[in-house]
């Protein structure tokens, strides 16, 4: 298909469900693109010359629906566009899959950047490099202050035994990926089982916070909005801020694959934006290890499932011979944050 009509996007259908379900909204022929970057679902920018907007939809071919939920995701965003945690305006949700061939929503574009390597975070220089790191952090703290039910979010997940279901999940995930022996990460499993946490008062979480997940832009680097909410749920807090933790942590491994930002001039220390969390939402942090381990077990599985695709063939793109090189060293920053507390 020609750039302006993208595989997964109906520009022809999708006219017609706009102008019966959005009067006046469209003014002239659409157009439309791939947006580049995407981990999971499809994003598309779409535009009638005059206004634009996204489409987000399931992977091509993909059947399990509850993996690629466009109504969890449309849902979330709705609730929280009325306070004051940034997200796109939400403008249709379509479950009909005759339109594009599965479930999609349509939202604003909003014009902004998802840095998501050191290397195009350097040219903003350390000010506004940490400005927007610790921007982060207090949008984070922004959106775990929502309240659930004044949201209508009362019923987005099950709080209780969050964390025990987080770490069979990924044990499970981890089961169906073995094909190769990984010194440390059975350790890493249990000793993560044994110390489990108690949690505080559940919070809307995001599940992926990370820079990468947000739109960055204007003359003050402000957070125009977070995206990619579907893995968001009603849960533990602290996950997200482990998770934003291990991504600003140095790997150590240079031109790896896969990369944070932390190598970024100014960008600030794991240890600083966890103190700026726990100030500014006075939560207790003090066993932040353990949600930190957790999302290095976390992502030290998900490559591995990379990995193991990858050795079946079922993988296509540069950098998928290394990932299984990650896997290590992700397991090792696991069991060294837990011994170190």
């Amino acid at each position: 298909m020609s750039p302006d009509h993208p595989p997964g996007l109906d520009l022809d259908r999708l006219r017609v469900l706009l102008d019966r379900e959005r009067p006046g909204l469209v003014t002239g022929p659409l157009s439309g693109r791939l947006i580049e970057g995407g981990r999971s679902n499809l994003t598309y920018a779409v535009s009638d010359g005059a206004a634009r907007w996204v489409v987000r939809r399931p992977p091509l071919g993909h059947v399990l629906a509850t993996a690629h939920d466009m109504r969890r995701e449309h849902r979330v965003i709705s609730a929280l566009h009325p306070t004051d945690v940034p997200v796109p305006r939400p403008v249709l949700l379509c479950e009909d899959e005759e339109v594009l061939g599965a479930p999609f929503y349509v939202m604003e574009f909003v014009e902004g950047t998802p840095f998501r390597t050191a290397e195009q975070l350097a040219p903003l220089g350390p000010e506004r490099t940490r400005a927007a790191v610790l921007n982060l952090v207090d949008t984070l703290v922004g959106l775990h202050a929502v309240d659930p039910a004044e949201a209508g979010l009362a019923d987005f997940g099950r709080p209780d035994g969050f964390l025990d279901r987080q770490l069979r999940r990924w044990a499970k995930q981890l089961d169906a990926s073995r094909n190769r022996d990984l010194a440390g990460i059975d350790e890493l499993h249990a000793t993560l089982g044994r110390e489990l946490p108690g949690s505080p008062a559940p919070t809307v979480v995001h599940g992926d916070y990370r820079l990468d997940n947000v739109l960055i832009g204007g003359e003050n680097d402000e957070i125009r909005a977070i995206l990619d909410w579907e893995m968001s749920t009603l849960g533990d807090p602290l996950t997200d801020l482990g998770l934003l933790a291990m991504y600003s942590s140095p790997l150590g491994m240079p031109d790896s694959p896969v990369s944070t930002t932390a190598q970024a001039p100014g960008h600030p220390a794991p240890a600083e934006l966890i103190e700026r969390y726990a100030t500014r939402s006075g939560r207790d942090v003090s066993g932040v290890a353990w949600y930190t381990a957790f999302a290095w077990f976390k992502l030290a599985v998900i490559l591995e499932g990379i990995h193991y695709r990858y050795t079946l063939g079922q993988t296509v793109g540069r950098g998928f011979d290394r990932i299984g090189d990650l896997v290590p060293v992700f397991i090792e920053h696991g069991l060294t944050t837990l011994q170190k507390g």
